[in-house]
Formats: C-alpha cells, structure tokens, sequence
C-alpha cells in the first residue's frame, strides 16, 4: 500500500490509540508506587530493625520506580517493528519472543507471509495487566531487531517505523521496508501499510538546539554493535566526524546499567574534553531514563568535587583557560612524574607555611637537648627514604626526630645490659618531649601539611624548577614552564589553571596525599528514644535534599572517555586512577587528534596502556558520516588528506545539492567582501591582513545570514587566540550563535558552521590541519568559510588551503 496524506493519518490514529493505552497504564503504575511508598512509609512505627530495614528497602525501590515514571520524555514511545513468526516459541523476561530468525514456513512459496508478532519500543519496558509487553526498553534484547535489521539481514523485521511523538501525541511516523518482495498482511487483517520512506533522513535533517539529543530513535547497525558490546573488558571505538561517537558512548552508559544495575552501582565516569561538550551531553541520559549513576566531567573538572574536605588542596580545581601548544606538550608529558616527585619533596624546604626552622632545641630530663641543621637534613633524608606520600610521611617524621634527639642526649648508653629497661625509658622520653609545645611548633614548620596548590605555586620560581627538573626537562623548556605559571599563579599557587595544570595537581595530589581525617558519625534521633543502631535510610533520605553521589567517588566500575587521542599521558594517569578496578569503553579518532609530536604520541600511548592494563580489547570502528551532507565532506576530506595521507574518511549517507559558501575579507575595509562557492563570486583579495573591524563586521553579517538560513544554531569557529574577539564582534546576535576556538569544537555539531580563517587555525600549531579538520566536520546544513588575506583565497573566495 502506498503512501498518501489518508495512510499516514489512519496510521498516526493507530499509533496514538497505542499511546494512550501506554499511558493510562503508566498512571496505574504511579498510583500503585504512591501506594507502596505511603505503605512502606508506616512500617516506620514498628520498633524493630527488621521492620526498619524492610521500610528501607521498599521505599528505596519504590521510589526509584516511581521517580522513573514520573519522568517527562520526549519521545517516549519512537519505534514499532513488526515481525514474522520466529524459530522457536521461548518468551523472555519482557515478555517478547527471543527468536531471531524467522520460522520454517513463515515465509509461503509464492512470496505471501503473515505478521505474527508486533513490538514498540520505548525508553521504558511497560507490561500490561496480563505482562505482555506494550512497550519493550530499547535496552532490551528484544529491541536489537529495530537497530540492527538491514535489507540485506532483515531476520523476523518486515517493517521498521520510527514514531514521532512530544507529550502524549503522535506526530508523524515514518516506515522502512525490510522485506519489500513479500506481500505481508498486518495483525489486524490487511495489507501491511508503509508510510514515508526515509526515517534516518528525517532524523538526520532536524535542527540542532544547545543539547545533544539522544539517537535512541536512529542508531544504526554498527552503532548498536558497539553499545551491546559486552563489558568484560575493554572496548575501544574509532570513528570519524559525525559518525556518533559521543552518543554511542552515552547510550552505552544507559545500556550497561540497563544490563546489570548491580555490577555499575560503583557509578559509571563519562570523561569529556571540554566543559562545551559537557554542557552539550549531559541530558541525554535522562532522556534515556538513566541519572544518578553516571558522572559526565570535562578533563579540566575531573578533580572538582572529588577531594572537597580531604585537605588535598585540589578541591575547586577547574580549568579556566588554555595553555599554548608548547607549554601544553612539556605539562602533559610523562617526564613531569618526576618533575613532580622532586617538586613534592622539595618543597619542604621552602617555607610555605611558616619559615622552616634550622635547630632543633628542647628540655628533657632537666637537660637541654639540640639538633643542628646538618643533623636535621640527615633526619629529613632518612624519612624521604620511604615510598609514603609526603604528608603521610609526618608520623615517620616526628619518629625520627625524636629518636635523633634520644641518641644525642646520651640515652641509648645508659641502658646497655637491659634493653626492656632501656626501651621503656626511650618511650618516657618520647612522651615527654613530644608534650612540648616547642616540638610540636617545630614539627608543624618543618614538616608541614603541603596542598598541591602550594606546590605548583612553587614551581613558577625558574631556580626551584631548574633544581628540581634537572636532568629531565631541558633548560629552555624549564624556564618556559616557569614563566607559564607565573603569568598565572601567585606563590601560594592561587590564580586561574589551565586544562593541563589539573592534571598535575592530581598527580601532587597523591604525590602529596591528605592526612586521614576522623570521620563523625551522623546520630539517627530515633536511637535516642529506641536504642537501635540504625543508618540512613531511603525514607529519610527520600524527605532530605539528594547529593549528587557520583560528585563523591574517586573510583567507578566503568570508565568511558570520549575523543581519547587528545588525552596526555599526564591525563591517562589521572583518568587511570579512577578506574583502577572497572571496566572500559574508549572513543576516539587519531585523525581529529590535536598532538603532533611523535614522542608525545608514543608517550600518550603507553600512558593509556598503563591505565587499562592488560584487559582483554575489543576493537569497533565506525565508518558512517551521518551528521556532514556529502557535499561538506568532501570539502573537508580535502585538508584530512593533508593532515593525514592514506587515511580513508567515515562515508557521507546524504546529499543536499547545497555547496559550501566561500567568503573573503579584502585587504582594507573601504573594500567590498568577496563572495565565492556556488554563490557566485567576484576579484578576489589582495594580499596583506584584513582590519580587525573589517573582519569582525564580514564576521557578523556572515553569521546574521546564517541565522536566516537555518532554524537551529550556528557555530563560529575560530583560532584560540580570537575567542576573545569573536564573542564581541558576535554580541547581541542571541543565543542560537556560538563563538567557539577551535581547540573547543570538538564533539560539538550546529546546524551551521562559520569558520574563520582556516589558515591562522592551521598555523596554530603543528596539528593545526587536524584542528582545521575538526572544524569544517561541525556542520549539519551548511558551511561557510570567510578567509582573510592571509589565506591566499583565489577570484571566488576559495582558500588555498581548501582548494584541490
């Protein structure tokens, strides 16, 4: 039966009368969890631990489940397959037919065949009253069918429909035919109807807002490969631009607690290079149906929350700003492990807190007894002997001392036939000594608790960081680190940090480490009045103001970091410790990586080696562009084969007959704009730099025009160094237009893209092509490219960066 504006209506009807059945049995399911939290909530006035612990575990559940009901999607129900009969009649837990492949006989010799089975597919598994499933989670196995049937393998799938709902109400629907050569009646009697012909195209082709939606309604086959992968291990997936990388991995999340609950309550970490593309993540999710367990950090932000209170100085730890390639490539290098051990331990010596005293001087046993400064560096020796972090090495510190200040006052000569005695009299004088307010006052100055803030704050001093870098980074490179840090930090380290300083202060963090603290022990009233010992439970946690848990842990159980070619080893390392027991799904594109040298590639790889550790690997790549129209691809295939020769790019799936559009600012701004591409065009720019008002102004009217060509956002990228520049020049435009360096694209998709002078992106630094790259991948719609005289654009604008 072929479309029409009829078929599609009758279709939408049908859909919606599903809905609504849907959701009148979602309201019976909200009015039976209010049921069992208000019951549950009683079994509180029974006295006894085991009535108090069955609360607990009632309310908990039910409040989950009620929490997840109450939740608002968009697009609850998006998906229907409609199936032949399968090989065998096994049902699973959600009450659909497991088989996969069709039955003998399903299919008659003269080409006819009847649906058996029908199944929607949800964000949420929803039974009826007789548990048969009116929507199937698109987690479940059941589901796999509607991502992973092809023409080619379309198994028991003759129909696959995407379904277009917000609220309560059906919008549209769109069929895919799996089985065209079949005559197929439907459940209901009938020829099977198909509506529509291009559901991953109408999905591809919406506009894009300030989140990421979720791709729940249009993974594809090898999308969904990667997000059932099992977990055991480690897997790591390679895609280009556009091939969903970042929603693969976030849909994985939702699947792996969807699988086993239990085994990811440790919490799931989504590790992101940038705060934009947090920003532009963390709803997906919950869209999905999946919050609380899973933490989504920028790299810049990974310690933020994690050590607030612990006294390791990292607490409020954010990246504010970007360090220039060449100071990036020195702190993310592995040598900085050293730099840091030497820098942890020598700063002892400098006086932080208070001048660190040369004598040692106090009265034991009515003599006085005294420590001079070279008895004191043998002491400080001793103890930097150990492998402890250096403020945990204090009690070591203090036992030494005193041990020094027992021999230097005679005592181990006194007792020498009677070492239970003599024992017994060094312990006297330890206790004594160490009352003094003298000692404790020295021990405080010359041991004190060091912040890894203190420590970096030191390193801006160029002698302390030759000294302590000596015969690890080279002098040149010493003096540039210092210099960086000083334009930042005060000496007591306080000041902006840029993505890469995090990192080290993770790495001081546990060089440094943080006394253990005496935990208090939060008093339930009810013991006051009952006697019983019990903890916090999911009634009174229900009633008080929820933490956000995932902000507290320091390890999780799977760690997933997306576009991983740009980590460094110093931020394997800090990622690492996170996941030191989970298991791992890895994201990237070496093509799209920002590091150019090769020994700090090879450095970046042995560091992420050693942070999965010798897991078992499972390898996916992706090769399917669907966010670029063909027609932008190619354009930006042009410079990857410069950055990367040989390397073949993901496969554009759509056309939209629209080219890019070429613009070129002239030399002075008397000078009118030239415009190329398929716009048309006319002389091109001389040679020289563009006025900055000029370009800002070309800039500006650019992106206005952008606004007027599309209903979603635009996208302005340009150089790192003009971010500054570009949100000015971009004031007042309204929030649809985002200014964006190039370093900060990565990930991110608009429905336009405005890129900048790609020649000042390329000359940033030695993996500016691949930057460049990144940047001309950002676009949905259209693309635009406005060169300055700088890029030696020709008579239609072209730069010569992007001609063939």
């Amino acid at each position: 039966m072929r479309d029409g504006d009829g078929l599609r209506d009758r279709e939408i009807r049908a859909e919606q009368t599903h809905l609504d059945r849907v959701y009148r049995r979602l309201e019976e399911k909200i009015h039976e969890a209010e049921f069992l939290m208000d019951d549950a909530s009683k079994r509180a006035q029974v006295g006894t631990p085991g009535a108090l612990a069955e609360r607990d575990a009632q309310v908990f559940r039910a409040g989950i489940h009620l929490n997840r009901l109450n939740s608002e999607f968009e697009d609850f129900l998006f998906g229907r397959i409609d199936l032949l009969e399968g090989r065998d009649g096994r049902r699973g837990p959600d009450g659909a037919y497991t088989s996969v492949e069709p039955a003998e006989g399903a299919v008659q010799d003269d080409g006819t065949a009847v649906i058996a089975e029908t199944l929607h597919i949800g964000r949420l598994g929803v039974l009826d009253a007789d548990y048969a499933p009116l929507v199937i989670d698109w987690r479940a196995p059941a589901a796999a069918p509607f991502y992973r049937a092809t023409p080619v393998a379309p198994g028991r799938v003759v129909r696959r429909r995407v379904i277009r709902s917000k609220g309560r109400r059906v919008l549209g629907v769109e069929d895919d035919l799996l089985r065209p050569e079949l005559a197929v009646k439907a459940l209901e009697g009938g020829e099977l109807p198909v509506v529509g012909d291009g559901a991953l195209m109408a999905a591809l082709g919406r506009a894009r807002g300030h989140a990421m939606r979720d791709i729940v309604s249009s993974i594809q086959a090898e999308q969904d490969e990667v997000i059932r992968a099992p977990a055991a291990s480690v897997t790591e997936v390679e895609g280009g631009p556009g091939t969903g990388k970042t929603a693969v991995a976030l849909h994985r999340a939702a699947y792996l607690l969807y699988q086993d609950r239990r085994r990811y309550a440790g919490g799931i970490l989504v590790v992101s290079p940038t705060p934009l593309l947090v920003s532009y993540t963390e709803g997906v999710l919950p869209s999905l149906g999946e919050e609380g367990q899973v933490a989504i950090r920028a790299l810049g932000s990974l310690a933020e929350h994690e050590n607030a209170g612990s006294g390791a100085g990292t607490a409020g730890a954010v990246a504010e700003t970007y360090d220039p390639q060449p100071i990036a490539r020195i702190k993310g290098s592995s040598r900085m492990q050293r730099v840091l051990r030497n820098a942890a331990r020598g700063a002892l010596d400098l006086g932080l807190r208070a001048p660190v005293p040369e004598r040692l001087r106090v009265v034991a046993s009515g003599a006085r007894v005294e420590l001079e400064a070279d008895e004191l560096r043998a002491v400080r020796q001793q103890v930097l002997g150990g492998t402890a972090p250096v403020n945990l090495m204090r009690p070591r510190a203090r036992k030494l001392l005193l041990d020094a200040l027992w021999e230097k006052s005679g005592g181990s000569r006194r007792y020498p036939d009677d070492p239970e005695l003599a024992a017994e009299a060094r312990e006297g004088f330890g206790e004594d000594v160490a009352a003094e307010d003298g000692f404790t006052g020295f021990l405080d100055a010359w041991w004190p608790e060091l912040t890894p803030r203190q420590v970096l704050g030191a390193m801006a001093d160029e002698g302390r960081l030759a000294r302590w870098s000596r015969r690890v980074l080279r002098p040149g490179e010493a003096r540039d680190l210092a210099r960086a840090l000083r334009e930042r930090l005060d000496a007591a380290g306080n000041g902006p940090l840029s993505v890469h300083d995090v990192a080290l202060l993770d790495e001081l963090r546990v060089l440094l480490g943080a006394p253990a603290r005496p935990k208090q022990r939060e008093v339930d009233p009810l013991d006051q009045f009952t006697g019983l010992e019990e903890l916090t439970t999911a009634a009174d946690r229900n009633a008080a103001p929820r933490r956000d848990r995932t902000a507290e842990r320091t390890e999780y159980a799977h760690v997933i970091v997306d576009e991983a070619q740009d980590l460094t080893p110093m931020q394997w390392r800090m990622v690492g410790r996170r996941g030191r027991q989970a298991t791992w799904t890895v994201v990237g594109d070496p093509a799209q990586s920002s590091w150019s040298d090769p020994d700090g590639r090879s450095e970046a790889v042995e560091a992420r080696d050693e942070a999965l550790g010798r897991r078992p690997r499972r390898r996916f790549e992706l090769t399917v562009n669907y966010r670029n129209p063909a027609e932008l691809a190619e354009l930006a295939n042009r410079v990857l084969r410069l950055a990367m020769p040989g390397v073949q790019p993901p496969r554009a799936v759509r056309a939209t007959g629209i080219e890019p559009r070429f613009v070129a600012v002239p030399d002075s701004p008397k000078d009118s704009v030239t415009e190329g591409g398929t716009e048309g065009g006319t002389d091109g720019a001389a040679g020289g730099t563009p006025d900055g008002a000029a370009l800002g102004d070309a800039v500006r009217a650019e992106a206005e025009r952008l606004l007027g060509e599309v209903e979603g956002t635009v996208g302005v990228v340009v150089a790192m160094g003009r971010r500054a520049e570009a949100a000015r020049w971009l004031a007042g435009l309204g929030d649809r237009v985002v200014p964006l360096g190039s370093l900060e694209a990565k990930g991110l998709e608009y429905d336009a893209t405005l890129v900048v002078s790609p020649a000042q992106i390329a000359d940033e630094s030695p993996a500016g092509l691949r930057v460049l790259y990144v940047a001309l991948t950002r676009a949905t719609q259209r693309l635009t490219v406005l060169s300055a005289a700088a890029d030696l654009p020709d008579a239609d604008g072209v730069p010569d960066l992007l001609r063939d």
